[in-house]
């Protein structure tokens, strides 16, 4: 099964669905996302840059926790992302963020000149993500730290591991090979630790933390899945017309297993990473 490469999640449509999720997202990811910060040692002053960063939703709570007198580069392939990033910052009156198009694997940046690195939900989807992290490595500084946000193991993941499972059946859709950049590529702890290890990094530590998602129904999640972006909309691409109407009966019948009174809540989970310079 191939995946939906990061840069094609840089088209404008994406872009725009990005922005318009950012609340949801700060439900979701919010928490976590403070893990990293907090494991990064991210505090005022300091100097962070964010990897893959996107539309920029970790870079504002970067920036939030850096203050005036700290920086924050928010760096990804995709131009349209950054604007959305950048319009945020500017929003919000943060004058110490700043957005550069630059590749991953490739950080056209000069080595030690980062107190921190961060990279949510991004390294997975790397052709080469040990390139990327040792990249990462090189910018930080010596003694500083780099952490990323990955996600756990499908099956800790309902609200894709559902879809997953259904489209693949109905499409004959084989799994993901061995090494193939996807979602869940790096869900296994030892495979992250192993990482770390080959990119040269010290005192790594991989963590499991929860990632609830919580919706008012069953059929807000469905409305939620099929204006996605990303895996499901590449993986729901593939079925024909009347595998893809059976695919979303299946999933809803799926979904409402984990209705309650007060809406639906499905578990989550990932896996925070972090090592030393």
């Amino acid at each position: 099964m191939t995946t939906l490469p990061r840069e094609k999640w840089g088209l404008t449509e994406s872009a725009d669905w990005w922005s318009a999720g950012q609340v949801l997202r700060q439900q979701t990811f919010g928490a976590a996302t403070e893990v990293m910060l907090d494991v990064t040692s991210v505090k005022p002053g300091s100097r962070v840059l964010d990897v893959a960063a996107g539309t920029g939703d970790q870079t504002l709570m970067a920036a939030r926790r850096v203050g005036p007198m700290g920086y924050v580069l928010a760096a990804d392939v995709s131009a349209s992302m950054l604007k959305v990033a950048a319009e945020a910052a500017r929003k919000e009156g943060l004058t110490n963020v700043e957005t550069r198009v630059v590749d991953a694997e490739n950080l056209a940046l000069d080595g030690d000149s980062f107190d921190a690195v961060i990279c949510r939900s991004a390294l997975m989807l790397f052709p080469n993500p040990a390139k990327a992290l040792t990249e990462m490595r090189r910018v930080v500084k010596p003694g500083g730290k780099v952490a990323v946000i990955v996600f756990s193991a499908l099956e800790k993941n309902p609200y894709h591991g559902i879809v997953f499972g259904i489209v693949q059946r109905l499409g004959n859709i084989p799994p993901p090979a061995p090494g193939e950049p996807w979602m869940y590529a790096l869900g296994d702890p030892g495979v992250l630790e192993d990482l770390y290890g080959r990119a040269g990094f010290l005192n790594v530590s991989i963590q499991a933390v929860p990632l609830p998602r919580r919706f008012s129904s069953a059929a807000d999640a469905i409305r939620r899945m099929r204006n996605s972006a990303g895996d499901l909309r590449e993986l729901l691409s593939r079925l024909n017309e009347a595998e893809g109407e059976r695919a979303w009966v299946e999933i809803e019948e799926q979904l409402r297993r984990f209705e309650r009174p007060n809406g639906l809540e499905l578990p989550g989970e990932v896996l925070i990473g972090v090592g030393t310079k």
